[in-house]
């Protein structure tokens, strides 16, 4: 039933206003929780509540009222019948959802449901719904029922559904910060982080209990589960204990002033959010369209002239030797769910330009790069290392400070590079906190990640993620396969931007934690497949993908609840919203190109793999999307590959490599548009890997497993740790224990001011 994305996207993609954050906009991250399959149980769960309330409209009760009516409906959860402790959950799911029968307008059910799900915290509904949710991830029965039915649909999740609808509300409501928040709130909303934060009344992390959800699930043992909203509530609880993209820079300028490191030169979102989209260049397919529509016009110019990425409209002086040419365009490439890709990235016979041509534009260059120049500590000991060698005849190792018979412009150069080295100073502190063995976890995300991805085609044996959207009767009419197409691919594009934006914020949490925690989870990442699988999503009409309109305006939260819903007709089903792109798919997008950036950073081995699963055409197809951000970690992907495509790719992609000039940082003594850079020499690749893994291990090893030398164990200075150690006594010990006890213990006189000088 699922059907083709609205929305293809046209071949001259506008310039779009995007906003990157954390999330969407409020309403929008409300509203993404509920399929419209659900739309439904919005009436059950208001007259589960009517039928249990009566007396004055809640919304006229006075804040002890509401308190003690919410203190009934929390006893109500005890009940061991089933079905009425889900009429009770449901009636606490329409209070956490605004009550909105006594709602006039959208803005009045937003409002109540933020009061609402303060007071159901404050009387604590989270806790009482944890148990409920812990006994519904162990309900057995349940699992068996579902694994033994053919197909599953809506009806199977009920209960989770809505427990886990109501702990959704409740994060979201209580994480998202807006002004004019009473003092009490605010407390709320530090108590709440501090209890998700850490293992409560000796149990897990709430997190870690997602966590195990969604492995449980990937594992085919609990069929069942609501994906869509496990994920969901995963990532809005890690973004509210662990903090966003300003949370993190704020906590590694922090970090850098402990460490005496030099401040930030820039906050890399802000630079972000001030560059403009580029042009990109036209693909041959499109000069050949244009060619056709231009039949019968022979007295105009055939072909304008080629948009550049760079801003200067730079002239590309190989057009002139190559035909258009491009290497990489040749590439036999996976054509995912758009026949026509492998057609866009063919050569074409570009016509020669007239004699007479317009006069060239003067070239602006720009007042500045966008990004201050950095350089690694390795960058500088090569440098010294290859002068050292030739003015010298020997070298000094690591030694970066001796420049002893150098002559003068090396002393210059190596003063230039220590300027622009951002980490000197003292080491980073060794974290704390262990990073658990989350292998299954990964790959559990990579699967539903896949299922989820528009290039992946239906396969029997591959895990089912419609659980929680599919209908207990399916479609008999036309408009309801329309309906349930469009709520089947905004159901995938919304787990694809749950799982984005929770492998990018923990790489990144990771990566400020300890850069060992940080290399322990990508290396799992990479070996589980995650590069060809974000390249598999890429590889598909991206734009398309962009700009598709699966949405159905008026079924949306708070909207359905609220207003009178029109008859099913294909016009009510079309009208969607404006906008000129989907703002989940495109924040989907961006996410994925920053986890694949941190993926291959540095790493010559997974940058070749890159190479290998000949990732430039795809890449390229994606700069047809005019968004800065996005744009430049597309660029920063072709930059670590230039060095390793070969001199014809980069002399037929000039205006691509004018774009990286202009857009991605620069780094002192990269020689990456040449590719006689030291890092383009041949690698063993697997050796690389595998240094990566022994030194994570050593580090493992080291900071958490039991010290095997006992020189570096730490002492046990605890009493009650001390005496509680069980140790290995000789089988006749309990033969002469009381012997022992005199001898050792009681004969021996206690020498009191020896102890006085161990305080």
């Amino acid at each position: 039933a699922a059907a083709r994305p609205r929305g293809a996207g046209s071949v001259d993609c506008p310039n779009l206003e995007f906003g990157y954050g954390d999330a969407d906009g409020f309403a929008a991250e409300l509203s993404e929780l509920y399929s419209y399959t659900e739309e439904p149980e919005f009436i059950t769960n208001r007259r589960c509540f009517e039928e249990d309330f009566h007396g004055k409209r809640w919304l006229e009760l006075g804040v002890a009222q509401q308190k003690a009516y919410v203190m009934r409906l929390l006893d109500g959860l005890e009940v061991v019948s089933r079905d009425k402790r889900l009429r009770v959950a449901r009636a606490v799911l329409y209070l956490a959802q605004g009550t909105f029968g006594d709602c006039d307008n959208e803005d009045d059910v937003l409002h109540w449901s933020r009061h609402n799900n303060f007071l159901l915290y404050q009387m604590g509904t989270f806790s009482a719904f944890l148990e409920l949710l812990n006994m519904e991830i162990d309900n057995s029965q349940a699992c068996s029922s579902a694994l033994r039915k053919p197909a599953i649909s809506l009806a199977d999740s009920t209960e989770l559904r809505v427990l886990l609808s109501v702990m959704y509300l409740m994060v979201e409501n209580i994480r998202v910060e807006q002004e004019p928040d009473p003092p009490e709130w605010k407390a709320c909303r530090e108590t709440f982080r501090t209890e998700l934060s850490f293992p409560v009344h000796t149990e897990e992390p709430f997190a870690l209990l997602l966590f195990t959800m969604v492995t449980k699930f990937c594992s085919g043992h609990a069929p069942h589960f609501p994906m869509k909203k496990v994920l969901l509530l995963l990532w809005k609880v890690l973004l509210f204990t662990l903090g966003g993209f300003e949370a993190l820079q704020a906590m590694k300028v922090k970090k850098r002033e402990e460490l005496g490191l030099p401040p930030l030169p820039e906050d890399s979102i802000q630079v972000m959010r001030s560059m403009r989209a580029a042009s990109p260049p036209t693909y041959s397919i499109e000069l050949v369209e244009q060619q056709q529509q231009k039949r019968g016009h022979r007295s105009r110019r055939p072909l304008m002239k080629q948009d550049s990425l760079d801003i200067y409209n730079e002239r590309d002086p190989f057009k002139n030797d190559e035909a258009g040419i491009d290497e990489e365009e040749n590439d036999d490439v996976d054509s995912g769910i758009e026949g026509e890709l492998d057609l866009m990235e063919r050569d074409a016979i570009i016509p020669a330009m007239p004699a007479q041509r317009p006069p060239i534009e003067r070239v602006s260059f720009p007042k500045g790069l966008p990004w201050a120049p950095k350089v690694r500590q390795k960058d500088i000991e090569h440098f010294l290392e290859a002068s050292r060698n030739k003015f010298i005849g020997f070298t000094l190792g690591q030694d970066t400070e001796t420049l002893i018979g150098l002559p003068r412009p090396i002393h210059e150069s190596v003063k230039t590079l220590k300027q622009t080295f951002p980490f000197l100073g003292s080491s980073a502190r060794i974290a704390q906190a262990r990073t658990e063995d989350r292998l299954p976890l990964q790959i559990a995300l990579l699967k539903i990640l896949l299922a989820a991805a528009p290039t992946s085609k239906a396969k029997t044996d591959s895990i089912n993620i419609l659980a929680d959207v599919l209908p207990e009767e399916m479609p008999i009419t036309v408009l309801q396969s329309m309906k349930l197409g469009i709520d089947v691919n905004r159901h995938k594009e919304i787990i694809v931007k749950s799982i984005s934006a929770l492998l990018l914020l923990l790489l990144k949490h990771l990566k400020l934690n300890h850069i060992y925690q940080f290399e322990y989870v990508s290396q799992h990442l990479v070996f589980a497949n995650c590069i060809p699988l974000i390249l598999k999503f890429f590889n598909q009409n991206i734009l398309s993908y962009i700009t598709a309109k699966n949405s159905i305006s008026v079924l949306d939260y708070p909207y359905c609840t609220v207003h009178d819903l029109p008859e099913l007709t294909a016009e009510s089903l079309e009208a969607g919203d404006n906008n000129q792109f989907c703002w989940r798919n495109l924040f989907s997008c961006i996410n994925l190109l920053r986890v694949l950036n941190k993926l291959t950073k540095w790493k010559h081995s997974r940058t070749m793999m890159l190479v290998v699963f000949k990732s430039a055409p795809i890449l390229k197809r994606a700069l047809k999307v005019k968004q800065a951000m996005m744009q430049l970690y597309v660029l920063k992907l072709l930059k670590i590959q230039t060095k390793y495509l070969g001199r014809q790719w980069r002399k037929s992609n000039m205006k691509t490599m004018s774009a990286i000039y202009q857009k991605v940082r620069h780094r002192m003594n990269d020689d990456w548009a040449y590719g006689n850079d030291i890092d383009a020499r041949p690698w063993d690749f697997q050796a690389e890997e595998c240094t990566l893994r022994a030194n994570i291990e050593a580090f493992n090893s080291r900071r958490y497993d039991k010290p095997q030398d006992s020189e570096f164990a730490p002492v046990d200075n605890c009493l009650q740790s001390v005496l509680g150690q069980r140790l290995e006594l000789p089988e006749d010990f309990h033969y002469s224990y009381e012997l022992w006890l005199e001898r050792e213990v009681f004969s021996q006189p206690i020498r009191w001011e020896e102890l006085l000088h161990y305080q």
